[in-house]
């Protein structure tokens, strides 16, 4: 376990669509609760509430912040970024939950959480993590001012859903020791100590978390190396950036890796990016790519890492990167690689075959 941990979680461009809305169903549903409705909060966003059931729309930083502030001034409760935190389900956070709670320690979940912590939808600039003096695990919030007065529903908001998701992979109350804010006690103070159970600190210069360290060792019960490493490869090819890729691209990749079809045909994905087929296939011309060539490299990025880095069969891995059967993949993996699967996953066999 890294003693100190650094993570960026906005992108320099408070307009580049990198964000997905996963946690915000939580945050729609509390307010419907209160006879709010999602077009209501989704008014004068630039967004659609049909989105908050696409798995593949990516929204802004401006426009979370947006959304924010229609919850803000359209809750009936000045709590309600405690409330809708509460909510949130494993479900919520789909490929990022399933991976941590399938993770081995909760020290892993949190790493890994932190390493893809752009998928959570955070509102900060910087986390950081740290152990101090052995026993207190801190995590602390950075670049706060841009925030502004929006800053305690933030807080507040991410504070309730990472404390909810946190005890749903540990299927136990999570182990809060302090939480210190940098704003003064909201009229709904008393809220926050029976939400989080720990001494809560107001007016302070610093937004910390501090928890027991003791937690990264526990186990997470519903551990699962295989679902954990393969949930975590699907991330990883999610959140890598190329050199040069273009934000059409990415999403391209992200909707394909979203699909429960895998890898669906050209015209599904133009669809759910609102373009048309031609101008879908007009805009990858300009950056010099075709969505085949886009499909075949996740292919083989995923294809890769399940071969290197879990035990499953060849057909499941088939499977898993959208070929209808073993022999189609083959095919196409030694086209990519020069090799069989087989050869790929077992070099030594290849190099030594065994003699009769």
């Amino acid at each position: 376990m890294k003693a100190i941990k650094i993570v960026m979680p906005i992108s320099s461009d408070p307009d580049a669509p990198t964000q997905s809305l996963l946690g915000l169903g939580a945050l729609a549903a509390e307010l419907a609760a209160q006879g709010v409705s999602v077009r209501e909060l989704f008014a004068r966003t630039g967004l659609d509430a049909a989105q908050l059931e696409d798995p593949h729309a990516r929204i802004s930083h401006r426009q979370r912040l947006a959304i924010y502030r229609n919850a803000v001034r359209l809750a009936k409760r000045s709590d309600i970024g405690l409330l809708a935190g509460a909510r949130q389900r494993i479900s919520d956070y789909g490929i990022y939950g399933y991976a941590m709670v399938s993770s081995r320690t909760f020290g892993e979940a949190l790493m890994f959480s932190l390493d893809h912590i752009t998928m959570a939808g955070p509102a900060v600039r910087q986390i950081s993590f740290r152990i101090e003096h052995g026993a207190t695990a801190i995590l602390r919030s950075h670049g706060l001012d841009p925030l502004g007065e929006l800053l305690p529903f933030a807080a507040e908001f991410w504070r309730s859903s990472m404390t909810a998701l946190f005890s749903r992979v540990l299927e136990a109350p999570f182990p809060s020791k302090r939480m210190i804010f940098p704003f003064a006690a909201p009229a709904h103070w008393r809220n926050y100590e029976r939400m989080f159970n720990c001494l809560i600190e107001f007016g302070a210069d610093r937004m910390e978390w501090h928890f027991d360290a003791k937690a990264l060792d526990l186990p997470c019960p519903n551990a699962n190396p295989i679902t954990a490493k393969v949930c975590q490869q699907v991330c990883d090819v999610v959140m890598k950036e190329r050199p040069g890729e273009s934000e059409l691209v990415r999403r391209i990749r992200a909707a394909c890796l979203n699909s429960p079809n895998r890898f669906p045909a050209a015209a599904e994905i133009a669809s759910q990016l609102g373009l048309s087929l031609r101008t879908f296939h007009r805009r990858l011309a300009e950056d010099g790519q075709s969505y085949q060539a886009i499909a075949d490299g996740i292919r083989r990025s995923v294809a890769t890492e399940l071969l290197e880095n879990t035990h499953l069969a060849i057909d499941q891995v088939a499977e898993r990167v959208g070929f209808a059967d073993a022999t189609s993949f083959r095919k196409a993996f030694r086209k990519w690689t020069n090799r069989s699967p087989s050869d790929f996953r077992h070099p030594e066999q290849r190099e030594h075959p065994r003699t009769r």
